[in-house]
């Protein structure tokens, strides 16, 4: 027999009522009504046919004085959950039912929640839907077997009704954490955000509050999936563009790479284009800004182990250069005048810049400081307020591109900046970030303008918010980072491209040719391990490959640990990483020795040194393991791994693995007898102090600032 269990907030139409029971009898269902109004003062009841009929608990009055405040500020629905919970029949008869009808609207929560809890084929809102689902139940031949959606034809017939114009307060409570943790509850109210008819507004706030709900039951796609289903619905171009910007940032702040990433970044591109059109800079530049934030945010591109531009860096990028506002901050200004040539009857002016990072500056400013021919001035942006105010503000520097240079920005710039620039020949700008974006917004002059570009850069908008026709000189620090940048700046693949060098960081690599005793051989090294791209559980798979064969092997990590308050992607790979590392520290396989400023003097322990990373610009902390004869082991970086230039075409043969398996082999192939590995040292040394010193690499720089001077 198929069970069908009644449930009714209110008295039904009792006519109505009984003929419908007849019905279900007809099918051969045992029919129960358990009813929130007072049953016994219901004669026709007993001429209805049902098989049971029950009380259900009519009010709080003998419940605790905090449900009682609980049921006072919760909707109509939850108020009949909450009185008739704890009812031993009810529960008894849900638990044997097939069927779940909610007779009234009152009705319709209580009936949900009792779908989660047992195992019932179908739960419906009304009489014609559950006739229905008696004649499916019949067909099926089986009992007891959860519906996909039980909800789902009730949000349907009432959504709209459900969520127009209800308070914030009614809203939180019906998208509640409990319904949201269950699937079913979860795509009921998925469905209702994008039910036809209703108000955009209404949608908005709504879709809001169901994704709140799903983020307090730790289903972050799903509440993003639920406001771009909404956006999907939303004809305002803003509107819409604020929702996809919110699914994709929940699932960001959680470290996750969103599904619906091109949509936002397209969104927020469309509404760019609209205001610009309109010419309104400022709405244009505030939407084009969270465009470029979208679709470089960090944790798709710095804090993983992948990243798009890795795949296809290229087509990334062509859909924001379709885009109209951003072809024309991409339009080139280009020069007044060309820059002066280096004097030749006084030193040159030479101006070395940055914004609070000189990481890369100390030999430079050293040899420049003492210089005959070069009179230096040192220029942190950081240092001063007012500077550091407009190097980093990306909105501004859009607005002014967007209107043609016609805003404050430009001026305030000028205030700033051109007595620098006025007295200086050379402007040296370390890192290609914000402050080269600012400086280029203005024309320099007869100043010359050298921007150097790392690796980091890359992986962030402020390439494609820089004018490159205003710089002269642009420098690399490898190959495989141009190729990666010019394949993403349409502009430096233009005529008014600067012209490009490859120069190799400035580092004294001399000092580090310390003695290292016997036991070092068995130390494999990694110098740097503060990001999620150096990847260091790589080093430990190694690690745990070359101790299959010989237990005396060791890693020594040196460095900082990785912030978890950077993003949720770092804390997630750091969380990995300590679960991994913890055993081997206490066995002594894996010593942490920390930061260091001394750095020569941890190498001397270190007899292999490796470079896991994903990605690389030049990794100077393997540059300086092979100058103190450490035997380097260089992962084939995957972001790089198989293109034209790469680790490959950067070290020596031999250098570079393509696996853990590869990497294990070479470690033990050149530390097999200390003869062995002191000779692959040596060798590794001499190709670092003969390519990557100081000595060798300010000629070039000397080049570059003063030509043939």
């Amino acid at each position: 027999m198929t069970n069908v269990l009644f449930i009714a907030s209110t008295k039904p139409q009792m006519g109505v009522f009984a003929d419908s029971v007849r019905k279900f009898q007809a099918l051969g269902a045992g029919t129960y009504l358990g009813g929130t109004f007072h049953l016994p003062s219901v004669a026709e009841l007993g001429t209805a046919g049902l098989t049971e009929t029950h009380q259900l608990p009519r009010n709080l009055n003998t419940r605790s004085a905090a449900l009682r405040r609980k049921a006072r500020k919760s909707p109509g629905g939850m108020k009949v959950w909450l009185q008739v919970r704890g009812d031993n029949w009810l529960r008894r008869q849900a638990r044997h039912a097939d069927v779940l009808v909610a007779l009234d609207a009152g009705a319709v929560y209580t009936v949900w929640r009792l779908a989660q809890y047992y195992r019932v084929a179908e739960a419906h809102f009304g009489i014609a839907p559950a006739l229905k689902a008696v004649e499916r139940v019949k067909r099926r031949g089986a009992s007891g077997t959860r519906a996909a959606m039980p909800p789902l034809d009730i949000v349907k017939a009432n959504a709209r009704r459900a969520v127009d114009g209800l308070p914030a307060a009614v809203m939180r409570h019906a998208t509640a954490r409990p319904v949201m943790r269950s699937a079913i509850g979860a795509k009921l109210w998925r469905t209702a955000v994008t039910v036809p008819g209703v108000p955009a507004k209404v949608r908005v706030a709504t879709s809001r509050y169901v994704a709140e709900g799903m983020q307090w039951a730790g289903r972050t796609s799903g509440a993003s999936l639920t406001l771009a289903a909404a956006a999907s619905k939303i004809p305002d171009l803003t509107a819409r563009a604020g929702l996809l910007d919110e699914a994709v940032m929940n699932e960001l702040a959680k470290g996750i790479s969103p599904r619906n990433l091109d949509q936002a970044v397209a969104a927020r591109m469309a509404e760019a284009d609209a205001e610009f059109a309109e010419g309104d800079h400022a709405k244009a530049s505030a939407a084009l800004d969270r465009a470029l934030n979208l679709a470089f945010h960090r944790v798709l591109h710095i804090d993983q182990l992948s990243s798009p531009l890795a795949e296809d860096a290229a087509a990334f990028t062509a859909p924001l250069y379709r885009s109209p506002s951003m072809r024309a901050l991409a339009r080139p200004q280009g020069r007044r005048t060309p820059y002066a040539e280096p004097p030749k009857d006084r030193p040159l002016r030479l101006l070395v810049t940055t914004s609070a990072n000189d990481n890369f500056l100390r030999h430079i400013l050293a040899r420049y400081g003492e210089h005959q021919d070069v009179e230096l001035r040192y220029l942190d942006l950081a240092a001063q307020k007012s500077l550091k105010r407009v190097a980093w503000a990306g909105r501004r520097v859009l607005e002014d591109r967007l209107a043609g240079g016609a805003s404050t920005y430009q001026e305030e710039v000028e205030r700033l900046m051109r007595p620098y620039l006025d007295w200086a020949d050379t402007v040296f700008l370390d890192w290609s970030v914000g402050p080269a974006a600012m400086l280029t917004t203005i024309d320099p002059g007869t100043t010359r303008i050298i921007v150097r570009l790392h690796s980091y850069e890359a992986f962030t908008r402020w390439p494609h918010m820089t004018d490159f026709s205003r710089i002269d000189d642009l420098v690399y620090v490898a190959p495989h980072v141009r190729d990666l940048v010019e394949s993403l700046v349409p502009q430096l693949r233009e005529d008014t491209a600067p012209r490009t060098h490859l120069i190799d960081n400035a580092m004294e690599l001399t000092g580090f040719g310390r003695p290292k005793s016997a036991d070092a051989r068995f130390n494999l090294g990694l110098i740097g391990v503060s990001q999620v791209a150096k990847d260091p559980l790589w080093a430990v798979e190694v690690l745990r490959k070359v101790r299959e064969h010989d237990e005396r092997y060791r890693l020594l990590l040196v460095g900082g640990d990785m912030n978890p308050k950077t993003s949720m992607a770092t804390r997630v790979y750091r969380r990995a990483m300590e679960s991994q590392l913890k055993p081997l520290v206490e066995e002594g396989v894996v010593l942490r020795l920390g930061p260091t400023d001394d750095v020569p003097s941890a190498l001397t322990d270190i007899g292999v040194i490796l470079s896991s990373s994903v990605r690389e610009g030049c990794h100077v902390g393997l540059m300086e393991g092979a100058a103190s004869a450490a035997v380097p082991v260089s992962r084939d970086w995957p972001f790089y791994a198989g293109r034209p230039n790469s680790a490959r075409t950067l070290y020596p043969e031999g250098w570079v693995v393509g696996s853990v398996e590869e990497a294990a082999q070479r470690i033990l192939q050149t530390t097999g007898t200390e003869e062995a590995w002191r000779d692959a040292g040596k060798l590794a040394a001499d190709h670092a102090l003969t390519t990557w010193d100081w000595p060798v690499v300010r000629r070039t720089f000397d080049e570059l600032f003063l030509g043939d001077r």
